[in-house]
């Protein structure tokens, strides 16, 4: 790990500029430099998810207990090496960053960006999602166990449906659960398909689960079961992404053995364990992308 505070760095052929390596980034004593070093060891694991999807850039510049912000447009000083795609957003055109390669993460991570957040399309098919997702989000009052029991909902309903779903930690509260599938579908096709599971999860556990979207309306002590993140453009923390919060925890795969026998609680899974963890499960959501599915059945239920 860097401990200079700035260094050059060669990585893939490509120079970059390591700057302010000594700057705190977590309270506990993580520095920028551990940052860099995390997303370097992680590349393996992480780009494969990353590859074709347009990134956000969600910026720390003073740690997570500075202020943040979110950066669309990739900016004039990157590196003439660093892959861009443009798409038409909000009535103008972007240039969002691709991330394919080790040296384009630490560039992201040299620039404060402890998340990682990317489109859940692909640049060869903007408009047709190949991933959907269910994020689980529990309110102020509910707990991981209601939200493992509430993932556990979700996943009767996939089986009902025939579907397969990916779950893993948000990295914070939550459970995301990713369901990858054929890029055929538009943005609103997906929402709806998502919003019927949804429904049929709240249907199912009404004490427990919730779709209601206002914060003001819904209640503490339920599990938001937010589907609407399937909405073009939307970005959120990835596989392996770090999240800003103490203990610098990490947004990770698991299995719904897991889930089911409430083995798992959400700071298990942090910037110190995930190697090891990967070393004994290995990559659990490996074989996510190679196998879309269909969700017409779905959309024909509507």
């Amino acid at each position: 790990m860097p401990t200079a505070t700035a260094t050059e760095v060669l990585i893939e052929g490509k120079n970059i500029k390591l700057t302010n390596l000594n700057k705190l980034m977590w309270p506990e004593g993580l520095t920028k430099a551990h940052l860099v070093k995390y997303y370097t060891d992680i590349a393996p694991y992480l780009l494969p998810y990353m590859k074709g999807r347009p990134l956000v850039m969600k910026r720390y510049p003073n740690g997570i207990q500075g202020e943040y912000f979110y950066q669309k447009e990739c900016p004039t000083y990157a590196p003439a090496w660093l892959q861009t795609v443009s798409i038409p957003h909000g009535g103008k055109i972007v240039n969002y960053i691709m991330c394919e390669d080790t040296a384009t993460l630490v560039w992201l991570a040299n620039q404060g960006c402890i998340e990682m957040h990317a489109w859940l399309s692909q640049k060869h098919s903007i408009e047709n999602p190949d991933l959907a997702i269910i994020d689980l989000d529990p309110g102020e009052a509910a707990s991981f166990s209601d939200v493992m029991e509430v993932a556990m909902v979700v996943k009767k309903a996939l089986d009902q449906l025939n579907i397969k779903g990916y779950p893993k930690t948000s990295g914070a509260s939550g459970i995301h659960i990713f369901i990858p599938i054929k890029a055929v579908y538009t943005f609103r096709e997906v929402t709806k398909a998502m919003g019927l599971i949804a429904r049929l999860v709240t249907n199912a556990l009404p004490h427990k689960a919730t779709i209601e979207r206002s914060l003001d309306k819904r209640e503490a002590d339920k599990v938001y079961v937010d589907y609407l993140q399937n909405t073009r453009g939307k970005s959120m923390a990835w596989t392996y992404s770090l999240r800003p919060l103490p203990g610098a925890p990490v947004s990770t795969p698991l299995l719904w053995e897991e889930i089911e026998e409430q083995r798992v609680l959400p700071g298990h899974f942090n910037i110190s364990t995930i190697f090891q963890r990967l070393k004994v499960f290995g990559d659990l959501h490996q074989s996510m992308l190679k196998n879309p599915q269909s969700i017409s059945h779905i959309l024909d239920l509507e």
